[in-house]
């Protein structure tokens, strides 16, 4: 006798008696079938929102996301419980035994990564808590491409843990997005830089959308940010957009964050003036400047400092309670005139750049 004669003795066929049923034993998996499915219509009515109603009595909030993030799939659980135990129920040849637990089994793994996909959804509400707790502005970039990700991962983990319960091997699937991995990343090391350095521009928030910025690329409003590149609008109505790897690594100066705006020139006065007439002027208008109400008072200096090659200078450093630009030019203006006022008054002119020659005559000898 062949091998092949002994393994045909051997393997036990499966004959039709074998599903062959009496009508009993139908009725009662179909009523198995329907009181899962009555206990499930009960629980998810009934039962489900007493249970949610009272996490969110109790103020905790994270217990009753997962919870109506797993309502659907306990739904389909129920029902899934039911063709289970009916299926047992009948007797079926054990030769099914394995390949219905690796179904159901299978069917719990969709189940778990469901509730974890509604969980990781950007209308979760706890992503939504996550979010805030992490105090990130730029929802609308951020969370959606972390939700994408999450939401990826999950699927990938579902399917192979799927393939392993059916007896995949799974680890040579693994090994190769391990490698395709490498070499995407390889290839894209720009975009992957670009990334990161604008996954650092909005959680570390150096400056956010409308701010005026200062970079040794880029001056202007930024007007857009997102993973790859930041819109900036020159002041010359110029859009320049410029890489985040590039923003991440230059020195930045934010100067909507300012909480006053410098304003600091020296004033020059002719020789002529008097040092009376000089000692009035600081006195003049280091007065008005602390009198006006657009001017920080914190910090006010007018100095007469310098003896200068046509002029004596006086030094004024102050800032300006706006921060606008606009309203900063209305205030220096203001301040402008003021001193031209003062210095009218006291008689003073201010000194212009020049120059005296002196020119000898001398008489021929003759």
């Amino acid at each position: 006798m062949t091998e092949i004669e002994e393994t045909e003795e051997i393997t036990d066929p499966i004959e039709m008696s074998d599903f062959l049923f009496d009508w009993t034993e139908i009725g009662i998996a179909v009523a198995i079938i329907i009181l899962f499915y009555v206990f499930r219509k009960l629980f998810t009515k009934y039962i489900f929102k007493l249970i949610v109603r009272m996490f969110k009595t109790v103020k905790s909030e994270v217990i009753t996301n997962v919870l109506l993030a797993y309502e659907q799939p306990l739904r389909v659980f129920f029902t899934m419980i039911g063709f289970f135990v009916a299926f047992n129920y009948l007797p079926f040849p054990e030769v099914f035994d394995d390949p219905v637990k690796a179904i159901f089994m299978s069917f719990i793994v969709v189940l778990v990564a469901w509730g974890l996909f509604n969980l990781s959804g950007t209308t979760s509400q706890l992503f939504v808590k996550v979010g805030q707790k992490l105090n990130v502005e730029e929802d609308d970039i951020l969370l959606p491409f972390v939700s994408k990700l999450l939401r990826f991962f999950i699927s990938a983990m579902a399917i192979a843990i799927i393939a392993d319960l059916f007896g995949f091997n799974v680890n040579g699937f693994v090994a190769g997005l391990g490698l395709g991995g490498l070499a995407f990343a390889l290839a894209a090391q720009d975009s992957i830089s670009n990334f990161f350095g604008g996954v650092v521009i909005i959680t570390e928030k150096p400056f956010t959308t409308g701010d005026w910025i200062i970079t040794p690329s880029v001056e202007g409003t930024v007007e857009d940010i997102s993973f790859r590149s930041t819109k900036v609008r020159t002041f010359a109505q110029a859009l320049v957009t410029v890489p985040n790897s590039t923003l991440a690594n230059e020195a930045i100066t934010n100067m909507t964050q300012m909480g006053k705006r410098q304003i600091t020139f020296k004033l020059g006065v002719t020789y002529s003036t008097s040092k009376e007439k000089v000692e009035r002027c600081v006195e003049r208008i280091d007065a008005m400047l602390r009198n006006h109400d657009d001017v920080d008072q914190e910090t006010i200096m007018v100095r007469f400092t310098d003896f200068n090659e046509s002029s004596l200078d006086i030094f004024l450093y102050f800032f300006t309670r706006t921060t606008a630009w606009v309203e900063h030019l209305k205030v220096k203006e203001d301040i402008n005139l003021k001193i031209m006022n003062i210095l009218q008054e006291e008689s003073v002119s201010v000194a212009f750049p020049s120059r005296s020659i002196y020119m000898e005559n001398q008489k021929d000898n003759k």
